[in-house]
């Protein structure tokens, strides 16, 4: 049974990590039906099974993100992209000071249905309303590739990506729509949103392992193993099609999408 609930966890956030929805929500609310035991370890194991999904973009984005390459014989580092790193670095430095500050905190006293169920509404309302400025304002965007994207803007959208510590605001919210607001077109804010996501995550991931004092057993090592795995191959297919799918289309059915899932989940809870 543990191996089977590790892998529809792990289908569940490979699916929701990238996407504006809220993992953490999700994850929640599956352990309501399909919880591990003890309640540590599956705190711990819904954060170290992020780094199979962030690996996904490793191997998606590799070509963009390696910064060698090998030219007549030699090793060459291409500057655009130590300086795309360097951004990623200056976005990432808020979350890292402010995470590792407030860690307990928020597991100790946000991390609650209802508490999730309000964020998940609010920035599902948020979505809708910031798409429909755009579109009523014909808002076009300033940054056209991530490439583009100024160390300002990236430390602003590291800003954003503090209000997901905050248990269902989503991390690729926070990071999508503070990239929209300060200017970013929807593929350079994805994109943007990905690369933040592997510093952050792995950053996490350590800071859970380390306060556990890598006291897991063999068999929890392995269970979350095989959850990351699962959550790789997921992520692997989810953004490649959450790519696809924001080239044509704004975010609306995201914002929708939260709303409904924020009143499930405020009634749920309120009621079972």
């Amino acid at each position: 049974m543990d191996i089977i609930k590790v892998i529809l966890l792990g289908i569940v956030e490979g699916v929701t990590e990238f996407l504006p929805i809220s993992s953490t929500g999700h994850l929640i609310l599956a352990h309501e039906f399909i919880g591990l035991q003890p309640q540590s370890f599956q705190n711990a194991f819904d954060v170290c099974i992020q780094l199979g999904a962030i690996l996904a973009v490793v191997v998606l984005y590799f070509s963009k993100l390696w910064p060698f390459q090998r030219e007549e014989g030699k090793v060459v580092a291409e500057k655009d992209t130590l300086v795309l790193w360097l951004k990623v670095i200056v976005g990432v430095i808020p979350s890292a000071v402010l995470g590792f500050l407030f860690d307990d905190f928020i597991d100790e006293h946000l991390f609650k249905p209802q508490v999730v169920a309000a964020t998940l509404l609010i920035y599902g309302i948020l979505i809708l309303v910031i798409e429909n400025r755009n579109e009523k304002k014909h808002v076009k965007a300033k940054v056209g590739r991530v490439e583009n994207i100024p160390y300002a803007m990236a430390f602003a959208i590291g800003l954003f990506q503090c209000l997901a510590m905050v248990p269902g605001t989503s991390r690729s919210a926070a990071t999508i729509l503070g990239a929209l607001l300060l200017g970013a077109s929807r593929g350079a804010a994805a994109e943007f949103s990905f690369f933040l996501a592997i510093p952050t995550m792995f950053g996490a991931t350590l800071l859970k392992i380390v306060k556990n004092g890598l006291a897991f057993s063999a068999y929890q090592w392995f269970l979350i193993a095989l959850g990351a795995v699962v959550s790789f191959v997921v992520a692997v297919v989810v953004i490649q099609k959450f790519m696809d799918y924001i080239r044509k289309r704004d975010f609306r059915i995201f914002g929708t999408y939260r709303i409904v899932l924020g009143l499930i989940v405020f009634l749920y809870f309120t009621f079972s």
